[in-house]
C-alpha cells in the first residue's frame, strides 16, 4: 500500500485536533473516503495492512481492525459528516438515485455483459466524480439491478420490433415439438409429446460420420427456416448474446412460455443466431475429421491385408546376383528348370508381394479402397454440403479449389462418370502426388479426360487442408469465418497503441538490431563456455550432433519426511469434501457461481451446498447420484437442476481464479517465496464417450479419449486448464493458456515438452513478453542459426550444428502484420486457435508464415545456447516439469470414480468436469497450504528447514486425503486451522 495509504501532512495535523479515542477511527475513514469516496459500512470492508500503516504513522500499537467501529454510532456520523465537508461531497438523494440509475442505463449496461459487480464498479467511480457519496451497498445493487432491467426491456422491445410476424411463429415453433415426431400414442397421451424442437438444436454433433453431418445439415436448414433478418444484431456484444443463449439452453421450453413476449423472441433469436453459427463451425470441423477418416480407415485396410501377405526376404543382392549368373550361364534355357533351382520359387513369390507392399501398388491398392468407399458411402454428402456451405477465399492462389468446387457443385445433379470434354477442370494447386495419375484417364478416342468420382476425392482433400489453415473460410461460420476478422478492425489508427501495449518498437530495424544483438552475445557465450562444458559435446555425426548428459539427481530433502508425518498426524484422513468446504467458507467461491438468468429464488445456504456436492461429485467423477445423501434431504434430482442453472463454464473459471488467488495471498513469502512468475504446462489424456467431435483415439494411450492441459506454477498451483482433442496442437492451448488465465500471476518463463513448442511458438512467446523454455526430445537434433551473412568461420566451437543465416528482409518485411496477429491474441479478438492456425506446416507460402519462421529460428538459437550453456537452466526446466507431472498424478488420486472416464458426450460436460477436478486440486493446494504453514509456525521447526526442503516443498500433498466413503457434508464443522 505504502503512500498512496499514507496520511499526508495537513492530514496528520488534522488527525492530532481529534480526541484521542476517535484518531484511528478517523484517520483510516479519512484515508479510505479519499480514495474510493465512500466509507466502509463494516469490519469486512476495513484493510488489516491500512490499520497497521496508520497505527505506525500516529505512533499508536497495532490494534485489531474491529476497534475502528468501537467508538459511538452518533461519533460515526459526526465524523463522516466532517469528512464529507472536507472532501466536499454530499450524500445521495432519491433524484440522485434515479439520475444514477438513468446513467447506468444508458452508459454502462450496454458494455457491462449483465455483470452487476462491473455495474456498481462504474457505479462508485461516477459518484466520486460527482462528489457524491454512493447510497448503501444494497441500494447500490437495487439500483444497478433496476437499470440493468430497465435497459434489456428497452433491448428486448427493440429486437422484438425489428422481428416479422412470421419469423416470431417460426420461433415460438421451437417450444414445440415437430408435427412429424408426435406418434399416435403422443396425441392420446398429452404427458407423452415428443421433444420440443429447441431441444433437438441443443445437442451436440455425434463422431464424424454421414449420418453425423446429416443431422447437422438438419439442424441448419431448421435454423436457416426461421429467416432472421439481416444484421438483426449488428452493435450488440458478443457476451450479451452469449448470456441470452444461456439463459435459452438452461431453461425447459415451459419456462421459456410463461416470460414476456418481446423478451422471449429476443432470447430465442440470440439462441437461433449463435446456434447458426455454431452448426456451421461442427459441419466443417465434421468434414474435416470425416475426409480424414476416409484416407485413414483406408489405410488401415491396405496395410492389413498387405502385413499378412507380406514375408520380408533377406539378401536379395545375392538373389541378384545368382539369377544374373544362372542367366548368363544359360541365356536360352526355361526359367523354372534355370532360376528355381538357384533361387527358388517361394524366395521369388515373396519378393513380388514385398514389392507390390512397398511400391506403386500400394498406392495403387490405396487409391482404389478410397475410391470405392468414397462412391460406395460418402459420396451423398458432396450435393447437400456444397449446398449449405459457402465457401470463400482471400487469396488467388487457392482459386483453383475455389472454381474445383463450383465446378463439382455444377454438376452435383449429373450422372456422367467424366467431365465433358470441354470443361474447364483445374488439376494445378488442387490435385495431390498421390491422385495425379489416377484423375486423368483416356477415353476411346485416346483423349485425356477427368473422372470425375476420382476428382471429387481430390478436391475434397485440397479443401480440408484449405480449411484447416482458413485460407479458404465458410460464410457464417464463427471459428471458420473470414480470417481478416479476426484481426482487430482498428489497428491502422491505433499502431501507436498497441505497439506500446505490446512494448515493441515501431522502427523495425531497431527490432532487429536489438535481436541480432542477442543472438550474437549467446552464440558467443556458448562458443566460449562449451569446450569447457563436461556435459555438451558436439560431433559430425548425422551432419552434426548434440550429446547432452542427463542431470544428476539431487539430494533428498533430509526433513520434508518428517514434516508430512506430523502433517498426517494432525490432519488424518481429512475429508476432500470437507477440505472443499473450508475453502468454500473462508473464500465465498460458490457466491461466484450464479445463474445466467436474471433471477434466483432459491436459499443462499441450501444452494451453497448443493453446489459444493455438484463440484465435489463432477471433480472426483462420482456422479451427483452418489452425492445425494439419504439423510440430507438433497435428491439426485435437486443436484442436476443447480449443476444445469449455476455450473457453466465462465462461473466456473471465475471460481477458480477466486481460488487460485486466495492462495496467493495467503502463503508466507518465508516459505514459499516472494512471488512466482514461472509456470509449466503439459496435456494429460482422459477416457471419454466417443459420440462427439472432441473425443478421438490415442496411439499413446492406447483408447478412445480426451486431452486435458494444464498450465501450474512452479508452487503447484494450476492456473488454468483447457479441454482439447489430441490431435490438437499444445502449442495453441500453451498460448491461450498463458495470456487468459483470468488470475493475478504475471507469467515471464513457460515451461513445455516438445509437443508444446515450435518455431512460430517461439516468435509469439517473446512478442507477447514472455520466455518460452522447452525441454526438448530431440535435443541431438537441434541447429543452431547464424545472426548475419558473411561470415561462415565465426564461433568455430560451433560449426557442426551452425546452419544458414535468418534471412532478416522477411521479418522486415511482414513486422506490421506480426504485431498486428500478436495484437489479436493478446486481446482475444478471435479464438487463439483461430488465429494461429493459419500458421502450419501446410500453408508454408504465407508471407507472415515465413517471417514467423525465420523470427522463431533467431529466438529459438538464442534459447538453445543458454540452455546448452547453463545447467542451471536446464535444471530449472526440469524441475517446472516435474511439478506438472506431479498434477497429474494427483488428478488420478481426485477424479478416480469410473477408472477415470467422463461418461459422456456433451462437450460442456466434459469441460465443467475438468473444471470441477481443477477447483478441488486449487481447494486441496489452498488448505495444504494453510496445514504447512500452521505446522512450520511452531516453535519446535523455527531453523529446522534447509534449503533443500524449502526448494523442494509442495503443498500438492494427498497422504492424509480421503476421497472415498460416505459423503456427508456438515457446513458447521470446520477444520482446525
Amino acid at each position: 500500500m505504502g503512500d498512496r495509504w499514507a496520511l499526508t501532512t495537513e492530514e496528520h495535523a488534522l488527525v492530532l485536533t481529534k480526541r484521542q479515542a476517535n484518531r484511528l477511527a478517523y484517520a483510516f475513514f479519512l484515508v479510505y473516503f479519499r480514495e474510493y469516496g465512500k466509507f466502509p459500512r463494516n469490519t469486512t470492508e476495513v484493510d488489516e495492512p491500512l490499520i497497521v500503516i496508520l497505527c505506525k504513522q500516529l505512533g499508536w500499537p497495532e490494534v485489531d481492525t474491529d476497534s475502528v467501529f468501537q467508538i459511538s454510532e452518533r461519533t460515526l456520523e459526526r465524523l463522516r459528516t466532517e469528512i464529507r465537508a472536507r472532501f466536499g461531497f454530499r450524500e445521495a438523494t432519491v433524484a440522485d438515485a434515479d439520475m444514477l440509475e438513468e446513467w447506468l442505463q444508458v452508459h454502462v449496461a450496454p458494455n457491462a455483459g449483465g455483470e452487476i459487480d462491473a455495474m456498481l464498479e462504474r457505479l462508485h467511480a461516477h459518484c466520486k466524480a460527482l462528489r457524491i457519496e454512493p447510497p448503501t451497498q444494497e441500494r447500490c445493487e437495487r439500483i444497478a439491478k433496476a437499470a440493468l432491467r430497465t435497459y434489456e426491456e428497452r433491448f428486448c422491445a427493440e429486437i422484438f420490433a425489428k422481428l416479422s410476424d412470421t419469423t416470431r411463429a417460426k420461433l415460438d415453433s421451437l417450444l414445440k415439438p415437430n408435427d412429424s415426431d408426435i406418434t399416435e400414442y403422443d396425441s392420446i397421451h398429452t404427458s407423452n409429446f415428443a421433444p420440443a424442437l429447441l431441444l433437438k438444436l441443443c445437442s451436440n454433433p455425434g463422431r464424424p460420420s454421414l449420418a453425423s453431418m446429416q443431422e447437422e445439415l438438419d439442424k441448419l436448414t431448421l435454423i436457416r427456416q426461421i429467416e432472421l433478418p439481416e444484421n438483426l444484431f449488428g452493435n450488440v456484444a458478443s457476451r450479451d448474446l452469449e448470456r441470452y443463449r444461456r439463459r435459452v439452453a438452461i431453461q425447459e421450453p415451459h419456462e421459456l412460455r410463461r416470460l414476456a413476449e418481446a423478451t422471449r423472441m429476443t432470447w430465442l433469436a440470440a439462441f437461433v443466431y449463435l446456434r447458426g453459427r455454431g452448426l456451421i463451425d461442427d459441419l466443417v470441423d465434421t468434414l474435416i475429421e470425416t475426409v480424414h477418416q476416409i484416407g485413414a480407415r483406408a489405410e488401415r485396410k491396405v496395410e492389413k491385408e498387405l502385413l499378412d501377405d507380406l514375408k520380408r526376404v533377406s539378401g536379395k543382392q545375392n538373389l541378384l546376383f545368382e539369377i544374373a549368373d544362372a542367366s548368363l550361364s544359360n541365356p536360352d534355357g526355361v526359367v523354372r528348370d534355370v532360376v528355381f533351382p538357384v533361387v527358388g520359387e517361394q524366395n521369388l513369390r515373396d519378393l513380388v508381394k514385398e514389392w507390390k507392399a512397398t511400391g506403386p501398388a500400394y498406392r495403387l491398392t490405396l487409391r482404389t479402397v478410397i475410391r470405392n468407399s468414397y462412391k460406395g458411402h460418402y459420396r451423398r454428402m458432396v450435393p447437400k454440403m456444397l449446398q449449405a456451405l459457402a465457401f470463400r477465399s482471400n487469396n488467388k492462389h487457392h482459386q483453383p479449389v475455389m472454381d474445383a468446387l463450383d465446378l463439382i457443385k455444377q454438376y452435383a445433379d449429373s450422372k456422367v462418370h467424366i467431365y465433358p470434354s470441354d470443361a474447364d477442370v483445374p488439376l494445378n494447386g488442387v490435385v495431390s502426388d498421390l491422385w495425379r495419375d489416377a484423375v486423368v484417364e483416356k477415353d476411346a478416342n485416346d483423349r485425356n479426360r477427368v473422372n470425375r468420382v476420382t476428382y471429387e476425392i481430390a478436391v475434397l482433400e485440397a479443401l480440408r487442408e484449405r480449411l484447416r489453415c482458413k485460407e479458404i473460410w465458410v460464410v457464417g461460420a464463427n471459428r471458420y469465418r473470414n480470417p481478416d476478422e479476426d484481426l482487430p478492425q482498428d489497428f491502422e489508427q491505433n499502431r501507436e497503441e498497441y505497439y506500446a501495449a505490446l512494448d515493441l518498437p515501431q522502427d523495425v530495424d531497431q527490432f532487429i538490431a536489438d535481436l541480432q544483438a542477442e543472438m550474437r552475445e549467446a552464440l558467443e557465450t556458448l562458443n566460449a563456455g562449451i569446450i569447457k562444458n563436461p556435459y555438451v559435446r558436439l560431433s559430425s555425426k548425422n551432419s552434426g550432433w548434440i550429446s547432452l548428459s542427463p542431470l544428476e539427481a539431487l539430494p533428498d530433502p533430509p526433513t520434508l519426511t518428517v514434516l508430512k508425518t506430523e502433517l498426517n498426524t494432525m490432519w488424518p484422513m481429512t475429508n476432500l469434501l470437507d477440505m472443499v468446504k473450508e475453502a468454500d467458507l473462508r473464500l465465498g467461491f460458490t457466491y461466484l457461481l450464479k445463474s445466467p438468468t436474471s433471477y434466483e429464488s432459491m436459499d443462499r445456504e441450501l444452494l451453497q451446498r448443493r453446489l459444493l456436492l455438484c463440484v465435489h461429485g463432477l471433480g472426483t467423477n462420482a456422479g451427483l447420484q452418489r452425492m445425494a445423501s439419504l439423510g440430507s434431504g438433497t435428491s439426485a434430482k435437486d443436484l442436476a437442476y443447480v449443476r444445469r442453472r449455476y455450473l457453466n463454464v465462465d462461473s466456473m473459471r471465475s471460481a477458480i481464479a477466486m481460488i487460485t488467488n486466495g492462495t496467493l495471498h495467503a502463503r508466507d513469502p518465508a516459505i514459499w517465496g516472494s512471488g512466482t512468475t514461472t509456470c509449466a504446462s503439459d496435456s494429460k489424456h482422459f477416457g471419454a464417450w466417443d459420440q462427439n467431435l472432441t473425443t478421438q483415439w490415442h496411439v499413446r494411450y492406447g483408447g478412445r479419449g480426451v486431452m486435458i492441459y494444464w498450465h501450474v506454477e512452479r508452487n503447484s498451483l494450476c492456473i488454468h486448464s483447457q479441454l482439447k482433442s489430441p490431435s490438437s496442437s499444445e502449442v495453441t492451448s500453451m498460448i491461450e493458456g498463458v495470456i487468459h488465465h483470468c488470475t493475478e500471476m504475471e507469467v515471464d518463463r513457460q515451461y513445455v515438452d516438445s509437443h508444446g513448442q515450435s518455431t512460430v511458438a517461439f516468435a509469439f512467446c517473446r512478442l507477447l513478453g514472455f520466455q518460452l523454455m522447452p525441454r526438448l526430445k530431440n535435443i541431438y537434433a537441434q541447429k543452431l542459426s547464424r545472426p548475419e551473412t558473411g561470415m561462415p568461420n565465426a564461433y568455430e566451437n560451433l560449426q557442426l550444428i551452425l546452419t544458414k543465416p535468418i534471412n532478416w528482409d522477411e521479418i522486415r518485411r511482414q513486422y506490421d502484420q506480426i504485431v498486428k496477429y500478436t495484437t489479436a491474441l493478446s486481446l482475444a479478438t478471435a479464438e487463439t486457435g483461430a488465429i494461429l492456425r493459419r500458421f502450419t506446416k501446410k500453408n508454408l507460402q504465407h508471407p507472415t508464415y515465413k517471417a514467423l519462421a525465420e523470427l522463431g529460428k533467431a529466438i529459438k538459437t538464442v534459447f538453445l545456447c543458454r540452455y546448452l550453456h547453463s545447467e542451471e537452466l536446464r535444471r530449472e526446466i526440469n524441475a517446472g516439469l516435474n511439478v506438472i507431472e506431479q498434477w497429474n498424478g494427483a488428478t488420478d488420486f481426485v477424479f478416480f470414480a469410473r477408472r477415470g472416464e467422463m461418461s459422456s458426450n456433451r462437450k460442456e460436460d466434459h469441460e465443467i468436469s475438468m473444471l470441477s477436478l481443477h477447483l478441488i486440486q486449487n481447494c486441496m493446494v489452498y488448505i495444504n497450504t494453510l496445514m504447512i504453514q500452521k505446522i512450520l509456525a511452531q516453535p519446535h521447526w523455527q531453523g529446522r528447514m534447509t534449503l533443500r526442503d524449502y526448494a523442494a516443498l509442495t503443498p500438492l500433498i494427498w497422504e492424509h486425503v480421503n476421497p472415498y466413503g460416505r459423503f456427508d457434508l456438515d457446513m458447521t464443522a470446520r477444520l482446525p486451522l
